[in-house]
């Protein structure tokens, strides 16, 4: 829901050649952007009004879910496990409970190209004797542990870096967990930058960081016993 009423948002502004020129989005830099737009046609500027709304109602309701989920993570026997995944760039605790909540115990995971089966993440293959050929992943997995992770990839796009966001989770994992996770930056950055450089379209690019991002969850969640 949020990430539509944003992209509605982005398209109408796009339609109308206005481009934020700043460095991130939805920054309080953004914001005050948005606030001085005035769109020539009185309807394109009723539009603009109403998805902006719609844009910050999203956003209150993901600050809702978040304080209950964490209200009620206090109580769960996966609340170490949660914490630990939060040392991972990309993954907030969101992420991680709803990766933890789809997957359950890692232990029953023996390698990471289980998990990676597990999500659908493998490449689909078509071989007939010498032959072999590759496709697509397969999607035959837990669609819902699978979109987190892709969404939780897009932040391998930029160059490896310990921002104060992720500094002020990795306050609550364990040195092993925030080991693994500056690992995963170091290797998924690179990755995405060479795929990247090949031209690779950047949906593809996001999937294979996203695929290898699924190998070092399970690194760091294996090594959490439920409470």
């Amino acid at each position: 829901m949020q990430r539509q009423a944003r992209q509605r948002l982005q398209a109408l502004l796009l339609r109308n050649e206005i481009r934020y020129v700043g460095r991130s989005s939805w920054t309080r830099a953004h914001r005050r952007w948005l606030s001085g737009i005035k769109l020539p046609n009185a309807a394109q500027q009723i539009a603009f009004e109403e998805y902006v709304q719609a844009c910050e109602e999203c956003e209150r309701r993901v600050e809702r879910f978040e304080q209950a989920i964490l209200a009620q993570l206090e109580h769960w026997r996966w609340r170490r496990t949660v914490q630990e995944l939060q040392a991972l760039r990309g993954i907030s605790a969101l992420h991680a409970v709803r990766i933890v909540a789809e997957l359950g115990d890692f232990q029953r995971f023996d390698t990471p190209r289980k998990l990676m089966g597990y999500l659908g993440m493998i490449p689909s293959e078509d071989s007939s004797g010498p032959r072999r050929r590759q496709g697509a992943i397969t999607k035959a997995g837990n669609s819902s542990a699978r979109r987190a992770l892709v969404e939780a990839a897009h932040a391998y796009a930029h160059p490896a870096r310990v921002s104060w966001i992720i500094a002020r989770r990795q306050v609550h994992a364990s040195k092993r967990a925030c080991d693994i996770a500056w690992k995963a930056q170091l290797r998924l950055c690179s990755r995405f930058a060479r795929l990247a450089a090949r031209r690779l379209p950047r949906n593809k690019a996001i999937v294979a960081v996203a695929r290898e991002l699924a190998g070092f969850v399970w690194a760091i969640a294996r090594e959490v016993k439920p409470a």
